[in-house]
């Protein structure tokens, strides 16, 4: 049952080229089996209109509504026409605007009192929200064919709205899938025929049919609970047979030793581990300790004492007789992990140099723009293993790069590490090492299912003594310009009080294409003026609120700027001098946003903080009260009161449960960037399940997938569910489920 089934079937073969080339261009659908797994958004009943009051801004959508009012206005001494209709669902009101040539057909058939599915990008002109040039389709009888078709397809019948682009409206993809149903029985089914009947589900041809076609609402309930689960399972399917492999794999059991090189740490530490680290430390010092390798993910807030855990996994494995390596995204990073790796084993890092301690080992660090001659030196301690900790950046996977015993691997910062990376590492061991990886941001608990499914999970919850809490408040500055100016004062009472502050930006500024916009938007056509929304400038610069600080508000404080186009030793001695506090102010891009600790600043202003994500805004301000004095964070904002930027920005003013935040910002944002681009392939294999809300689902089926990868690993007994894997797991979802 391997072969080619009708879904691999290409859709220019049953669409036509014209069609099959929008679709593939813009919706990224190419076969049969792609556009039956392009589900419909949401079903309209007919008759039934669409809320327009919550319709969400910047989106192609499609509306059941009706015509309330129409009129044909001139503008530019008459030479200009265009056509306005009000569109009505009772709750709410839309305009549309059409221009020019374009005006004759509408305004002919759009009269009061009709309805017709519209479709369009909502913008918001004059603070009203418009359609600007809608394509529609009328739903009532009138002599036009198109809409008799459409009544008697869906007469009775729910409208299926399909996830649509500019170039083809929802109703043209419903009429392709009505050319693509009938291969729906061809359809291979992933799930064992036990689990399927143990479940009471629906066979799959029936529930696609149901999926696009329903009669009833029961019909969509139906169909969406068997797709999610095909879904949950095939992707935990793929998980677990993830690590199944990875268990089959040796590994060198690495156990600390008495009175080692863990012991001389643990007793120069200044203070007591956290019952949460504790409990961490003892997770890993398990897997530790078994013949294959460990593969588990450490999340934990900023600030939790991730590296410390890290670091005593490593001291744990060299006291073992292996090295340990740590890999950084960045060379900033790479230099901030080493410098505080070694000032936190003071002596201990000084192994075999004169004044260094009996039981200490050589810190090296390795990066890609090193000299020539300490990068050989590093090489020449890794070789010889007079090395155990080794700190760098990709330049680690390099063929030149030889270990003497590579016992454990730490990325940090949930650049996971794809399979061929994991595999260049491994071969510097003489096993497979141990593989621990460091992220920052709080994942939610199934996320952690699907997109990090492959690795076990330990949370650092409890922020170690001595941090401060941080006070956080948004600043309206459209509202109330009166607050922004109190933010600067405030700012400037940290610095009197001996401390300092981060000013953070969007964007760096002054660059040509920025430059080369402002005048390209004058030279567009009056008539295209409603299409722009008029609230939005572009996001404010780095350079120019230094400038404008310098000046102001903040006159006579060293004001001093950090961002990526600076030359990388530019950037390190900026925050170098901001370290040893020789600035008081920095202006910043997110360029801070990871590992950078200031223990002396305070404060932080985040300009047009509505621009940023949640969990970004929470990773910059977990820069501030690093020291004992409390931390405060200015979000400051143009967003209007009730818009959903603002409620992101309060829910983030409100708490600073990094996990409570990760919820929130899922359920605005859904999977799509939730871990921004960490994982990209997702979205081609996730269509129906959203991590958030269907935990229950993917709990259940990453169960029923340990069991049936345990029982018959090589999925011998399930043929079909072996096709379906190997079509999920083409090029592009391999190279997600590998690098996340």
């Amino acid at each position: 049952m391997e072969g080619v089934s009708s879904l691999d079937e290409p859709l220019k073969k049953l669409l036509g080229g014209a069609t099959a080339k929008v679709m593939a261009d813009h919706l990224d659908l190419h076969t049969v089996g792609d556009l039956l797994h392009h589900y419909p958004r949401r079903y309209e009943e007919r008759g039934k209109l669409t809320a327009l009051a919550d319709l969400p801004l910047d989106e192609h959508v499609t509306v059941v509504a009706q015509v309330a009012d129409a009129r044909v206005l001139t503008f530019n001494n008459g030479r200009g026409r265009r056509l306005e209709v009000t569109l009505t669902d009772g709750s709410g009101r839309l305009q549309l605007v059409f221009f020019g040539h374009g005006v004759h057909k509408p305004h002919k058939e759009l009269l009061p009192g009709r309805q017709a599915m519209f479709a369009g990008k909502v913008s918001v002109f004059n603070r009203k929200m418009q359609l600007a040039h809608p394509t529609y389709q009328l739903l009532d009888a009138s002599d036009a064919d198109e809409a008799t078709e459409a009544v008697d397809a869906f007469a009775g019948r729910l409208l299926p709205i399909y996830p649509a682009c500019k170039q083809l409206d929802s109703w043209r993809i419903a009429k392709a899938v009505d050319a693509v149903l009938p291969s729906a029985g061809g359809a291979v089914d992933p799930l064992p025929a036990s689990l399927r009947e143990g479940r009471g589900f629906a066979p799959l041809p029936e529930a696609l049919l149901k999926v696009h076609r329903p009669q009833t609402r029961a019909d969509v309930e139906d169909a969406k609970a068997r797709l999610k689960w095909d879904e949950a399972f095939v992707l935990q399917v793929a998980l677990a047979r993830r690590r199944y492999a990875d268990t089959q794999l040796p590994a060198v059991a690495r156990r600390p030793v008495a009175d080692g090189l863990l012991d001389a740490f643990d007793a120069k530490l200044p203070f007591t581990l956290t019952e949460g680290q504790e409990k961490v430390s003892k997770e890993i010092f398990d897997d530790l300790a078994t013949e294959h390798p460990m593969h588990r993910l450490l999340q934990g807030e900023v600030g939790s004492g991730k590296t410390m855990v890290a670091l005593r996994a490593m001291l744990a494995v060299v006291d073992a007789g292996g090295q340990a390596a740590m890999l950084a995204p960045t060379e900033v990073l790479a230099q901030q992990h080493h410098r505080s790796i070694t000032e936190m084993m003071g002596e201990l890092a000084e192994g075999g140099m004169l004044g260094g301690s009996e039981q200490g080992t050589k810190v090296v660090l390795l990066t890609g723009s090193m000299g020539t001659a300490a990068r050989r030196q590093a090489l020449l301690d890794l070789v010889t293993g007079e090395a155990g900790i080794v700190i760098g950046t990709h330049a680690l996977i390099e063929d030149k790069v030889h270990f003497h015993d590579l016992g454990l691997v730490v990325v940090d910062e949930q650049h996971r590490f794809g399979v061929e990376q994991r595999d260049a590492l491994r071969s510097k061991g003489k096993q497979p090492p141990h593989l621990l990886v460091m992220t920052a941001t709080p994942i939610p608990r199934t996320v952690a299912m699907t997109v990090f499914g492959d690795l076990e999970t330990s949370v650092l919850d409890q922020l170690p003594a001595g941090r401060s809490p941080i006070a956080s408040h948004v600043v309206p500055a459209k509202d109330k310009p009166h607050f922004l100016a109190r933010a600067w004062e405030r700012v400037r009472e940290e610095v009197e009080n001996g401390h300092q502050a981060y000013v953070v930006c969007p964007r760096i500024g002054d660059d040509a294409e920025e430059a080369g916009g402002k005048g390209g938007k004058k030279a567009k056509a009056k008539e295209a003026a409603p299409e722009e929304d008029g609230d939005k400038r572009p996001p404010l610069a780095v350079l120019e609120i230094a400038d404008e600080l310098r000046k102001g508000p903040l006159a006579g404080l060293r004001v001093e700027v950090l961002h990526g186009r600076m030359h990388p030793d530019e950037k390190d001695d900026v925050m170098r001098r901001f370290a040893a506090g020789e600035a008081d102010v920095l202006v910043a891009t997110t360029v801070i946003e990871v590992g950078v600790n200031v223990p002396n600043a305070t404060a932080m202003v985040i300009m047009d903080a509505d621009r940023f994500g949640v969990s970004q805004l929470h990773q910059l301000r977990g820069r501030v009260g690093r020291g004992s004095a409390p931390g405060l964070c200015l979000l400051v904002s143009e967003a209007h009161e009730a818009s959903p930027a603002r409620a992101r920005l309060s829910a983030v003013a409100a708490t600073l449960d990094g996990f409570e935040l990760s919820r929130i910002d899922l359920e605005q944002r859904r999977e799509g960037d939730v871990l921004g681009q960490a994982q990209s392939g997702v979205r081609s294999s996730l269509r129906m399940l959203t991590v958030i809300d269907d935990e229950e689902i993917i709990a259940a089926a990453r169960e029923e997938a340990v069991a049936i990868v345990a029982a018959d690993p090589e999925l011998e007994k399930l043929p079909e569910l072996r096709t379906v894997l190997a079509a999920l797991l083409d090029k592009e979802r391999e190279e997600y489920l590998d690098k996340g």
